[in-house]
């Protein structure tokens, strides 16, 4: 494949991600992020979501084992969660990020079951997140190993 094509599909995947129709993977947030990255730092992106995916599933097993304990403490499930969602707020992942408030509402009602039934949404939202940003970062591997720029997706 050429580098025009691979950037053409660089731009039509990222634009899908954004797509209301699929519910919006990503937000605005995740488009500032990239306007950072520059030719100084051009794995700048890539770096802060590594770093995310890494602290997040710290975070989802913490939550679970918290949420698996005989005497559930949710202000602690809660503090994890709060966590979460900053984080996932801060690179633009906007259905991890909306998963969260839900989780939050069920710790503060202390409702066990709607706790694990979201962790179990965090679980899957996180990777079908985790999946679709791998498939963006290898479109970018090609671009670049083909001689090619990252297009900038508005």
């Amino acid at each position: 494949m050429d580098v025009g094509q691979l950037q053409r599909q660089f731009i039509d995947y990222t634009a899908s991600l954004f797509r209301e129709e699929w519910r919006g993977f990503l937000d605005d947030q995740f488009t500032q992020l990239r306007k950072l990255q520059d030719e100084n730092n051009p794995d700048f992106v890539f770096e802060v979501v590594s770093l995310f995916f890494d602290d997040s599933e710290k975070l989802v097993n913490n939550m679970a084992k918290a949420l698996e304990q005989p005497t559930v403490e949710f202000k602690q499930v809660d503090a994890h969660v709060h966590q979460f969602k900053g984080s996932s707020s801060s690179i633009g992942a906007h259905r991890v990020k909306n998963v969260c408030v839900a989780f939050r509402s069920f710790c503060e009602q202390q409702n066990i079951d709607g706790c694990k039934r979201c962790l179990q949404q965090l679980k899957h939202e996180y990777s079908l997140l985790k999946s679709k940003l791998e498939t963006l970062f290898r479109l970018e591997q090609q671009i670049m190993a083909a001689g090619g720029s990252i297009p900038m997706v508005e």
